[in-house]
């Protein structure tokens, strides 16, 4: 039996297929795995293109352009799944989707590995100072002596977060020859220990760390987890590495430490707003910036894609989602909620 049969009425578009909307942009071979479905397009950037073509959606698929609010929730009577193509969650308004009984999916491992291969290699930018390096020298410049760095071997690099992510990068720094220290409240000390890490309190690991990389996500608890008190704990030769979320650290406070030589330099990917044109932490020499490249390599997408299609089609043929993210609330709704005798969704033609 499909549970979300019973959240009203399903209505099939005048082709007779379930519509899935396509809000940003997606391969056509990950698409075809909604083959016998309507697929529309639409600029999920723009809340009136995405409000409008919502009427007619019964499943959603987005990448991180995309908002859907309350308000383009709301857009949707007959919307059933939303698919995300990526990690985050922060561009859906889950609760809001609950209410409504729509089942929220993302794509939780799709691009963990690309973000721990990036977190590396920023990490040896930063200590190499590639980025001001390559600057100086497409500049005219031969200048060897301005960018001497420092090795990776025998440092302490403190990971503020072991989850998915953290777990990789401690896996592929363990061939560099450092101490690691992780700082996860949710993790044990012997879950830690077995990727060779050792787990810590946050103030220890900002003290002792001779590189820190966060690998959060952005909740209310880790909004500014890392600000202008944490960073008054590090050493002047800490690098700090921030590929998870922008916002998890203060970048005022992160500015004035780099400004007042307190922290000797970072590389972000992410930042509090993107973009992140004119951010003044990008006119400092010691930071390397990325456009939220985390994700942003084909196989990633690729993965990420996929997942989301899979839970998309899972969604509207009664299927368990494997990465839904409010699956149980969502039948709770359905079931505390008197409705109407639904029409079955008919299944997409083959």
């Amino acid at each position: 039996m499909n549970p979300f049969d019973g959240n009203g009425k399903y209505h099939s578009s005048a082709t007779g297929k379930p519509v899935v909307l396509v809000a940003d942009p997606l391969p056509s071979e990950t698409l075809a795995g909604l083959k016998g479905y309507e697929i529309r397009h639409c600029a999920g950037s723009d809340p009136r293109a995405l409000h409008e073509a919502l009427g007619d959606a019964h499943g959603l698929l987005i990448r991180s352009g995309t908002q859907v609010d309350a308000e383009a929730i709301a857009a949707a009577p007959k919307l059933r799944v939303i698919g995300r193509a990526g990690v985050g969650l922060d561009n859906v308004d889950i609760a809001a989707a609950t209410r409504a009984g729509v089942l929220v999916a993302n794509a939780p491992h799709s691009n963990v590995l690309s973000v721990a291969e990036l977190t590396v290699g920023l990490i040896i930018s930063s200590l190499r100072k590639v980025y001001a390096a390559g600057a100086s020298l497409r500049a005219g410049r031969w200048d060897r002596a301005a960018f001497k760095g420092s090795e990776l071997a025998g440092r302490t690099v403190g990971i503020v977060g072991f989850g998915n992510v953290g777990r990789l990068v401690a896996r592929r720094l363990a061939g560099f020859d450092v101490t690691l220290l992780a700082y996860d409240p949710y993790v044990p000390a012997e879950d830690a220990a077995l990727l060779g890490a050792r787990l810590v309190e946050l103030d220890e690991l900002m003290s002792t760390s001779d590189i820190v990389t966060v690998h959060l996500p952005k909740t209310p608890a880790t909004v500014d987890l890392i600000g202008r008190r944490e960073l008054g704990l590090a050493k002047h030769t800490m690098h700090l590495v921030n590929t998870s979320r922008g916002g998890i650290v203060d970048e005022d406070a992160l500015l004035v430490a780099l400004l007042q030589g307190r922290i000797a330099g970072a590389a972000l990917d992410v930042f509090e707003v993107e973009p992140a044109v004119g951010s003044p932490l990008l006119d400092i020499d010691s930071v390397t910036g990325t456009p939220h490249l985390g994700a942003s390599t084909a196989e990633a997408q690729d993965r990420a894609g996929h997942e989301a299609v899979q839970a998309v089609r899972a969604a509207l043929e009664g299927e368990p989602v494997r990465y839904a993210v409010n699956a149980a609330e969502v039948i709770d709704v359905i079931a505390r909620t008197p409705l109407p005798a639904a029409e079955p969704l008919p299944l997409p033609v083959s």
